[in-house]
This record gives structure tokens, C-alpha cells and sequence, in this order.
């Protein structure tokens, strides 16, 4: 049995997610897998994501993933990571794309002018470590509060619901950055490309029994 699925619906930084899972989890086995039937039988799934959410909902059709990730997200510790976040929303701005509604909220984007309290520009997409407020969760186990996570990303999540609110990152202002739900957690960061605090919360991933 794989221990770890992680999703490959060619629209990720896979090796990346894989080297740091497999840090963190070395005697656990850890696979890249397009193959629907791998996913369905893994004991934790990862759903990583990068790019255009219209590419991304069309890929992950073509090698058809979506109902094996929708009974995923509702079956077993499930981990969105960047798009694999914005894609379990019900639908994206980006391309005005209907996603998997795992959950009920909107993507939408940074407005194209952004400004900090000192009236600099700031970048769209958002590029770059910011401060990470989070709530009390078993997956921010031994994380600082506030520490900080590395992002990149021009959308961002805002669920319907405030109880799936999990982190938020302010850029300038607050906006929702991780959610979680029963057996999901989601989050717009790369834990991969964040240092000790990214490798703790995936460590606290692998060893997370949700009731």
C-alpha cells in the first residue's frame, strides 16, 4: 500500500513536494501518481498545483482525477497545496473556471492596484515570505505563530464559510491563506519552499489521524 499520493495532473512542482515529503517521512513511501486507482488507494493524499486554473480543471479531466480527489478530500487526510487550495473552491475568477466545490467560496484576484501603509506599489501575483497568523489546529502543531511561509500566487480563497478559516496572511490586507475541514487541510503557501516551519507542518501532516 502507498502510504503517500501525491496528485499528478501535470500542473505541479511534484519533485519538490515529493523531496520534502520524503524528508520528513523517510521510512513512509511516497509516490507521484497520475494513475486515479494509486490515489484511491494511498493512506494520505497530497494535491500540490500551480499555474492557470483553467488548464488546471481541464488536466486534471483529461486524466481523470476529479472523482478520485473529490472522495479523497472526503475520505482520507488530504493536504491542498497552492491551486490544489483554489481548486476545491466552487469557482475561480481566473478564467471565470467552475472548480471541484469541495467547499463552498469564491478565487478571486489581488486588485491590480495594491498598495502597503507607506503607499508603495506592491507586486501582483504576491511573490515572496509573509507572516502566517493561524488558528489552533494539530497541523500548526510546534509552528510559531506568525512565522513565515513562502508564497506565490495572483489569487487568493475566500470561503463562505469563516469556521474552514484555518491562517491568514495580510498583503496589504487580511486575506485567507489556509482552510480545513473534518479530514482536509489546504493552504495557499508552498510548505516545500518554506524552510523548517513548511517541513514541520508537513511532518505534522503525515502524522495527523483526523477523527
Amino acid at each position: 500500500m502507498v502510504d503517500i499520493a501525491v496528485i499528478d495532473y501535470g500542473m505541479g512542482n511534484l519533485r519538490s513536494v515529493h523531496n520534502a515529503l520524503s524528508a520528513v517521512a523517510p521510512h513512509a513511501s511516497v509516490v507521484v501518481t497520475s494513475d486515479p486507482s494509486v490515489v484511491a488507494q494511498a493512506g494520505r493524499v497530497v494535491f500540490p498545483g500551480q499555474g492557470a486554473m483553467p488548464d488546471c480543471m481541464s488536466e486534471l479531466d483529461a486524466r481523470g482525477l476529479r472523482k478520485t480527489v473529490l472522495d479523497a478530500a472526503q475520505n482520507k487526510p488530504f493536504l491542498g497545496i497552492c491551486i490544489g487550495l483554489q481548486m476545491l473552491f466552487e469557482h475561480s475568477a481566473e478564467g471565470d473556471t467552475a472548480c471541484l466545490s469541495v467547499l463552498p467560496g469564491e478565487v478571486v484576484r489581488f486588485a491590480h492596484e495594491l498598495h502597503d501603509a507607506q503607499g508603495n506599489r506592491l507586486k501582483v501575483p504576491h511573490m515572496g515570505w509573509n507572516q502566517v497568523h493561524h488558528n489552533e489546529h494539530p497541523l500548526w502543531q510546534g509552528i510559531a505563530q506568525d512565522e513565515r511561509f513562502y508564497f506565490v500566487h495572483s489569487y487568493y480563497v475566500q470561503p463562505k464559510n469563516v469556521e474552514l478559516v484555518q491562517g491568514v496572511t495580510n498583503y496589504p490586507a487580511p486575506f485567507v491563506c489556509a482552510v480545513a475541514r473534518a479530514n482536509l487541510f489546504a493552504v495557499q503557501f508552498h510548505p516545500e519552499k518554506s524552510s523548517t516551519s513548511g517541513l514541520q507542518l508537513l511532518k505534522n501532516f503525515v502524522s495527523w489521524n483526523p477523527v
